[in-house]
């Protein structure tokens, strides 16, 4: 079917057509051409957006193992399923076959099951990114558990938490991980979490650094003997289209996290779909998401939207900086990366080093480049376009969340023309639609408002486990009948999305709605600027004034700050308006971040308006001693 790849600007617009005005039609063909089902469907979707409920391939029997694994042996079973590049450029890399793949999911399957672990038990996965991280999505998915990742970098706290929510029977951990020079004792971190955690009946440990670590008896049990003792072969458990396939915790803006429920066959359809157009992906390529798997990106694209497609996924066990800042180049080279994706933070964070790291590299398998985690700004973009990419080499901006499962507004490579910091058009079948704040679909271009979606598309999230109150209230009670993603938008003259950054992040400045994310892209215009992150504090007359967290370039000389200031006001003036200038300036070597890039701006929020008695958690973080440093010199 020819729109299964989409290969010009005429066809996606004829395809995306079809996909909105007879979606049953285009999924049901989709589903259909592309993938394997024990059972076909009785209905392709019923929906209800004030339930909210929602169905896809609804009796439809399947595993979305045969579809990432079994399906491909016949005709690939000797092609590298995933390349796996350790933290460490002199361990060898390992090319694991589909063939392989099968033999280890079935023996990881099989000893999920002499653990007693059946179908619809929760299993929660704590593991650094080695191979048996997404070996063991897959082995919960043959047996029909439901695995519960957690990014293996979150504290004790974080963690038993998110144990204790999903009720899981079972945590998968390692001794330890490597992280650049560091390693990093996650059992210990498990122990501390299990102690608050009356549940779990096991853990299974890999061995990857060799550490000395404490056992539990009767509890913990290493996992290579199990595995060597286990059959190679597993019959998949047979799962209905609307099972669930696995739980991923979001940070909620308030309160406990949410456990965003994906289901079996939409997700598989969509993400699968997805990977095909966005990143136009073909049979001999090699595609290398740089995230990590305990982030959304990780499950959908290195885990189940390559592996149904039959791709080659490269999965990284390091970090951009080491042994230096050279690192993705060197690996791009070697393994002739064809598709590279990866956040706008990384980029940044290569753009302030010397540019000899990227030019001694040889870039020239690119052939499309990828951003995601946040809207990227045009520094970053011209930055990647120009070193990395060659100008020859389209980036795809991503906008998506943990929520919606796969990617809902981007460019198609080599078909849309992009610009920098616009997310593009939206992929097909989604049906975006921006609201004013009295609820009213804006219609036209040239506009700007609230990003929703008004019709169901397969990979969404149903519920939030075991709170499908939360999940109606948080996503479908702001607009009526419809998604809202918690996001603020513009829409251009072309019809072309820009993301201008979370709701709770336009800031009402004298009666005008700013958006943090143009301001900051303004301000990280200016040569000796980083980074940026733009928040609003309580002011007497304008209701609301804007405090800037700026990250300086290290070029080794020193900076008269006074100036930096009024140059840093002069660049807003001249891209925005004077009316975004900013009151406060403050100059600090980092910024509150999570795991998955995002600046933790409640944090940097509550600072400016010196109110810091309560900042929550800060243990999850990335770099939670910035939190200290940005406090004692807050102006």
């Amino acid at each position: 079917m020819s729109n299964y790849h989409i290969k010009h600007l005429e066809e996606y617009y004829k395809v995306y057509r079809k996909s909105v005005r007879e979606p049953k039609v285009f999924w049901e063909e989709i589903a259909e051409e592309h993938f394997v089902w024990r059972k076909r469907w009785d209905k392709v979707l019923s929906w209800d957006f004030k339930k909210p409920e929602i169905k896809w391939y609804e009796g439809a029997k399947l595993n979305i193992t045969e579809n990432c694994i079994d399906r491909h042996l016949r005709t690939n079973g000797n092609k590298t399923a995933i390349l796996f590049e350790p933290n460490n450029p002199d361990e060898e890399a390992q090319h694991i076959t589909y063939n392989r793949l099968y033999e280890r999911v079935n023996q990881f399957a099989n000893v999920l099951k002499s653990q007693g672990i059946k179908k619809g038990d929760r299993v929660c996965i704590y593991l650094p990114m080695i191979p048996e991280l997404a070996i063991s999505l897959l082995a919960c998915a043959r047996i029909g558990a439901i695995h519960s990742v957690v990014f293996a970098g979150f504290s004790a706290t974080a963690l038993s938490s998110r144990i204790n929510d999903s009720d899981c029977k079972m945590v998968i951990t390692s001794d330890g991980s490597y992280r650049g020079k560091k390693t990093i004792d996650l059992k210990g971190i498990v122990d501390e979490g299990l102690e608050e955690c009356a549940n779990v009946e096991t853990v299974l440990v890999v061995n990857r650094i060799n550490s000395e670590i404490n056992m539990k008896e009767g509890r913990d049990k290493w996992l290579q003997p199990l595995l060597d003792d286990a059959s190679k072969e597993c019959e998949p458990e047979i799962m209905d289209a609307e099972d669930p396939l696995f739980i991923l915790y979001t940070s909620g803006s308030t309160g406990q996290p949410k456990g965003m429920v994906h289901t079996t066959a939409g997700y598989m359809v969509y993400t699968a779909y997805t990977f095909k157009n966005v990143f136009n992906y073909r049979a001999n390529d090699v595609y290398w998401c740089t995230a990590d798997i305990g982030w959304i990106t990780g499950h959908s694209y290195i885990v189940y939207g390559p592996l149904a497609n039959g791709a080659t996924t490269v999965m990284f066990e390091g970090v951009p900086s080491y042994p230096d800042y050279g690192r993705f180049w060197e690996v791009v080279e070697k393994h002739k990366i064809t598709q590279f994706y990866t956040a706008p933070t990384a980029i940044r964070a290569l753009a302030k080093e010397k540019l000899d790291y990227v030019d001694k590299y040889d870039l020239s398998s690119l052939k499309v480049l990828g951003s995601v985690g946040e809207p990227i700004n045009e520094e970053a973009w011209h930055w990647y376009n120009d070193n990395v990419g060659h100008k020859k080499s389209p980036i795809v901006d991503t906008w998506w969340q943990t929520e919606t499962g796969g990617i809902m507004i981007s460019p198609l490579p080599y078909v849309t023309p992009t610009i920098p910091t616009y997310a593009t058009l939206p992929f097909i079948g989604i049906q975006p639609a921006l609201m004013d704040e009295n609820g009213e679909e804006i219609h036209g271009n040239q506009v700007d408002g609230r990003l929703c979606i008004k019709f169901p598309w397969p990979s969404m999230a149903r519920t939030i486990w075991g709170n499908h109150q939360r999940y109606k209230e948080t996503y479908f009670s702001a607009y009526e009948k419809k998604y809202f993603t918690g996001d603020g938008a513009l829409r251009d003259a072309t019809g072309y999305y820009r993301i201008t950054g979370r709701v709770d992040d336009v800031i009402i400045v004298s009666g005008h709605n700013l958006g943090t994310a143009p301001i900051e892209d303004a301000v990280n215009e200016h040569p000796a600027v980083a980074e940026s992150a733009i928040v609003g504090f309580p002011h007497d007359i304008k209701g609301n004034a804007l405090y800037g967290y700026v990250i300086l370039k290290e070029t080794g000389e020193s900076r008269d700050q006074t100036n930096l200031r009024k140059e840093i006001n002069q660049i807003i003036t001249e891209h925005i308006g004077p009316i975004a200038k900013l009151d406060k300036i403050q100059f600090t070597v980092g910024l509150p971040k999570t795991r998955s890039g995002k600046i933790m701006r409640r944090i940097l929020r509550k600072i400016a308006s010196k109110d810091t008695s309560n900042l929550g958690d800060t243990s999850t973080l990335l770099n939670p001693e910035v939190v200290q440093e940005i406090m004692d010199n807050a102006l």
